[in-house]
C-alpha cells in the first residue's frame, strides 16, 4: 500500500469531487426528460399564474441596505473575539476597537447623509 502525503491525499479528493460532479451531470443529461409544454414550462408560485417575470431585477437600494447591513454583521462578528483580547490587552484593545467602530460610524453617517435608510 503506498501512503500519500498530505498533497496526494487532497489531488486524490480533487479528482474524486470532479468525477463526481461529472457522474451526476451525465446522469442528469440520461434521465432529461422530454420537452415540456409551455403551462408545464411556467414557475408555479401556489396555484397563482406569476405576477412578473422571474428574472426581474431587484431595485438597487436593496442591495445598498444589504450592504449596511453586512457593515453591522462584521462588527459583531470582529466584537466577540475583541470581547476577549480585551481582557487580556485592556486599555490598547479599548482604543483599538474604538477607531473600528468610530469607522463603522463614519460609514453609516455617510449612508444617512446619502439618504440610504429612505425608502420612498
Amino acid at each position: 500500500m503506498i501512503l500519500l502525503g498530505p498533497v496526494g491525499v487532497a489531488l486524490a479528493v480533487f479528482v474524486a469531487a470532479i468525477l463526481l460532479a461529472l457522474l451526476i451531470r451525465v446522469s442528469g443529461d440520461v434521465q432529461r426528460h422530454p420537452a415540456l409544454a409551455v403551462p408545464e414550462r411556467s414557475p408555479f408560485a401556489g396555484g397563482e399564474a406569476p405576477v412578473v417575470h422571474a428574472w426581474n431585477r431587484y431595485h438597487a437600494r436593496y442591495y445598498v441596505m444589504a450592504l449596511v447591513f453586512l457593515a453591522f454583521d462584521m462588527e459583531m462578528v470582529f466584537m466577540y473575539p475583541w470581547a476577549v483580547v480585551f481582557v487580556r490587552e485592556g486599555g490598547i484593545a479599548m482604543v483599538e476597537m474604538g477607531m473600528f467602530i468610530t469607522i463603522l460610524l463614519l460609514g453609516v453617517l455617510y449612508a444617512w447623509r446619502e439618504r440610504v435608510f429612505e425608502w420612498a
